[in-house]
């Protein structure tokens, strides 16, 4: 059995936010991306959008983001002389923009040191399935073929491992019997718009830490039922 971690080498409970600006990264659609610009405009995520970016300059979530009124940039990740220094552009469109949390829709790159260092424990990704279970690329697909009776979707908080970070918030899906790959991807899909902006709020709000690799709301701090 482990011993139970020393409540003065624990770290504090991290503030709220107090400019709550997101910095949203896209490579494609942006479904996520217009989730949370749903929230925010229906006054059920309390934040501002401070920039969104693509990899890719035929993004449609773009033009979405363009109609709502959000600054949208492209930094393409061809050409650069390694991962690091795209990364590193990245980082400095983010801080350019006042960006406090970082916000992966889509984002079909993984980000390494070089941003994850400029924001420590503030990008969050949102992936297709109930975490650990079928990280990477169709992770739909992978729960249909294995069979599985229950898969989700799951925030998390992005370290260096492939969708290995601490988890904020999940949602279960029941895999049908009568569900093809294809329909369950799209009632996941439901899934992950409802819970990415409940989860942003609750990083937002302050409150938690990381202990390990769980992250952990204080017991006083009213959480979302998501989250609970």
């Amino acid at each position: 059995m482990g011993t139970p971690m020393d409540s003065a080498r624990l770290p504090p409970w991290t503030p709220p936010d107090p400019t709550r600006r997101l910095g949203v990264l896209i490579s494609g659609r942006g479904s996520n991306m217009q989730a949370l610009l749903d929230a925010i405009a229906a006054g059920r995520l309390d934040a501002t959008p401070a920039v969104v970016v693509s990899n890719r300059a035929d993004a449609p979530g773009l033009a979405i983001a363009r109609d709502a009124g959000v600054e949208t940039l492209v930094v393409e990740h061809r050409g650069w002389k390694d991962r690091a220094a795209y990364d590193a552009r990245l980082a400095d469109v983010l801080e350019e923009h006042g960006v406090s949390l970082v916000c992966l829709a889509g984002f079909m790159r993984i980000v390494g040191p070089a941003l994850l260092e400029r924001f420590p424990q503030r990008v969050l990704n949102i992936h297709p399935s109930l975490l650990p279970a079928f990280p990477g690329l169709d992770a739909q697909q992978q729960a249909f073929d294995h069979g599985v009776r229950i898969t989700g979707a799951t925030v998390h908080v992005v370290d260096e491992g492939l969708d290995a970070g601490p988890i904020v918030a999940q949602a279960a899906v029941p895999v049908l019997d009568d569900d093809t790959a294809n329909s369950l991807a799209a009632r996941i899909l439901v899934e992950e718009h409802r819970l990415y902006p409940v989860a942003v709020a609750r990083v937002l709000d302050g409150g938690w830490r990381i202990e390990g690799r769980r992250f952990v709301v204080r017991r006083d701090v009213e959480a979302a039922p998501a989250l609970r």
